[in-house]
């Protein structure tokens, strides 16, 4: 039997809502599907994120053929040959001589799964002496599709764990000041605006800058979190300071205080609750600008570094003009990066539709 929507609590009316928003559940398939395979991307990939070929130097996306003189077949695909043109070009023909079947569950790199499980199945293959390329290859041979699927565990994972670092601080913080208001209210304020008058870019570069050059890509990957993070909550922390100011005022504040819970249990039991509303969609509207500014620092080669995949260090292949010309599908990167984007705001848009009391009022 369906609820009568009197009988729905506020959540249920808003998830009913949101549900209803057919592009921002599109959107929240496309992200299933893109963490998903970031998540068992070992698994997916035909070949390791450092496997590579320099023979097939941006070689372009391989055809799968599906039919054998013109009959239904297996899967295969056919050799490759490197030739080079008249201006010493490099070209790649198909050798219709050659044909290499596709191995569903093929033995491959070896890798663990989830971090700890040994394991050699991949999803897909050919046989040794054969590259199945997707997306084509980069400059060093290696494929496109199996590195993009590695660099979303660091773009999309940065995203995530960023924004919930910093709008953790940035609640709390904003908590206190509007609790307190004062002097507690004053230095907290003054201490948000001396980040806030700083460009974004620029004090990224700044705390980049202070990691030292012998770090490996694992410490890189966390220095780059606690940077993000710590620009990004000041801004929050302003706007939620500006919510608790009413909140304390409400009566069952008041209520609590008179049975003598401590100002830290107040605040967080009574006062940051009543923000999520926001701090939701927000949170969502934040996470693209999280994923770009590791892509920007990736870019520009103060990142995640080479053999190890990011979206934003694949894309320092597309920095030539002459490049993009002759292998397109390098720009790969950039459409899963825009891709997420779009997506992640797409669904703080419906997020905020759903749960903002004065657009609900006036629907």
């Amino acid at each position: 039997m369906i609820k009568k929507r009197e009988h729905l609590t506020e959540f249920q009316i808003a998830l009913d809502a949101f549900k209803r928003n057919r592009i921002a559940m599109l959107c929240v398939v496309l992200l299933c599907l893109l963490y998903g395979s970031a998540i068992f991307a070992d698994f997916l990939s035909p070949y390791s994120f450092k496997n590579e070929d320099r023979d097939y130097s941006y070689c372009p996306p391989t055809r799968v053929q599906f039919t054998d003189q013109g009959k239904l077949s297996w899967p295969y695909v056919q050799g490759i040959k490197l030739t080079f043109n008249e201006y010493y070009q490099r070209v790649y023909v198909l050798d219709a001589s050659q044909k290499y079947p596709l191995r569903i569950f093929a033995i491959g790199d070896e890798y663990k799964l989830f971090g700890f499980v040994p394991a050699r199945r991949h999803l897909f293959g050919v046989e040794e002496g054969a590259r199945i390329y997707l997306l084509g290859a980069d400059a060093r041979g290696r494929d496109l599709f199996s590195r993009l699927l590695y660099g979303g565990r660091v773009s999309l994972s940065i995203g995530l764990i960023g924004v919930l670092i910093s709008f953790s601080i940035g609640l709390i913080v904003g908590g206190i000041a509007g609790y307190y208001g004062g002097r507690v209210d004053n230095i907290l304020m003054r201490l948000c605006e001396m980040f806030m008058m700083v460009p974004g870019f620029y004090l990224l570069l700044a705390l980049r800058a202070a990691v030292p050059d012998d770090f490996s890509s694992v410490q890189v990957y966390f220095a780059i979190i606690f940077i993000l993070s710590f620009i990004g909550w000041a801004s929050l922390a302003r706007i939620i300071r500006g919510m608790c100011l009413s909140l304390r005022e409400r009566d069952y504040v008041l209520a609590a205080k008179s049975l003598g819970l401590s100002n830290f249990k107040i605040i967080i039991r009574h006062i940051l609750p009543h923000t999520l509303s926001y701090s939701i969609f927000a949170v969502m509207l934040s996470i693209p600008g999280y994923i770009l500014g590791e892509s920007a620092l990736s870019l520009i080669g103060l990142g995640i570094q080479d053999p190890f995949a990011s979206w934003g260090n694949m894309l320092s292949d597309a920095m030539s003009i002459i490049r993009i010309k002759f292998a397109p599908w390098i720009l790969f990167p950039a459409f899963f990066i825009f891709l997420t984007v779009i997506c992640f705001n797409v669904i703080g848009n419906a997020l905020r539709d759903c749960l903002d009391p004065m657009l609900k009022g006036e629907s």
